[in-house]
């Protein structure tokens, strides 16, 4: 009559009680996942075939398996800590914003004593830079020529309020926008508008926004330049 292997089964219980010592120490989901592996595989040695024994590479690679599991979980466990304090460092970078002007992509300009700041964005050096200025209608009132950009990065501009034919323009709202070519080729410049932070808001997930104004939000990667 056959038997199994002793050396098989006492290599596999050695392990499985090694296991099953080490996992009744802790009550976390993960440790009541091994428990339920480790009964299942109790089960499979009781019952496994004396001609045909589970020998020590698939007992290995059993043991293994919930290993990987348990791994995976204090990895999670580590990454969810580090985003929890990487979003309480964007909290306080967010705070620190609050009553400062920042300049974010937009197409918006406020004319104020005769006075407005606008500014825009390019990837490469420009040989020409062109903003246009409208009114609430539409209407084209300026056309600045701001000359070229040696490289790319935000720049900004400012507008003494007056129109193409020398009159001063009544402070308001206006809109703009931004030409630049280099050579033949247009760079797509990114218009971007001068607004105030109000205040920082937190989402339930985590996430950091800023309040600037008018119902708008942004994030802190959305701030091109800080004034």
């Amino acid at each position: 009559m056959s038997t199994v292997n002793s050396s098989t089964s006492t290599t596999a219980a050695d392990a499985l009680a090694a296991l099953q010592k080490s996992s009744t120490k802790s009550t976390s989901k993960t440790d009541d996942a091994q428990t339920r592996f480790l009964k299942l595989l109790t089960e499979q040695l009781k019952n496994q075939d004396p001609l045909n024994p589970t020998d020590n590479a698939q007992m290995t690679s059993q043991l293994a398996q919930i290993s990987t599991v348990n791994g995976i979980d204090k990895l999670n466990a580590t990454l969810t800590s580090l985003l929890d304090q990487s979003q309480s460092s964007d909290a306080l970078q967010a705070a620190a914003l609050v009553g400062k002007g920042v300049m974010v992509s937009g197409n918006s300009l406020s004319l104020s004593s005769s006075k407005a700041y606008g500014g825009f964005e390019v990837a490469s050096a420009a040989d020409k830079v062109t903003v246009t200025i409208k009114d609430s209608n539409g209407v084209e009132v300026r056309k600045m020529e701001l000359g070229a950009v040696d490289e790319a990065g935000v720049y900004n501009f400012a507008w003494d309020g007056k129109t193409n034919n020398g009159t001063v323009a009544a402070d308001g709202k206006y809109t703009i926008s931004v030409s630049a070519t280099r050579g033949d080729t247009d760079v797509k410049p990114t218009a971007l508008t001068l607004t105030t932070v109000n205040s920082v808001l937190r989402s339930s997930a985590g996430s950091v926004s800023l309040d600037v104004g008018s119902g708008g939000t942004v994030g802190l990667s959305d701030i091109k330049q800080i004034l």
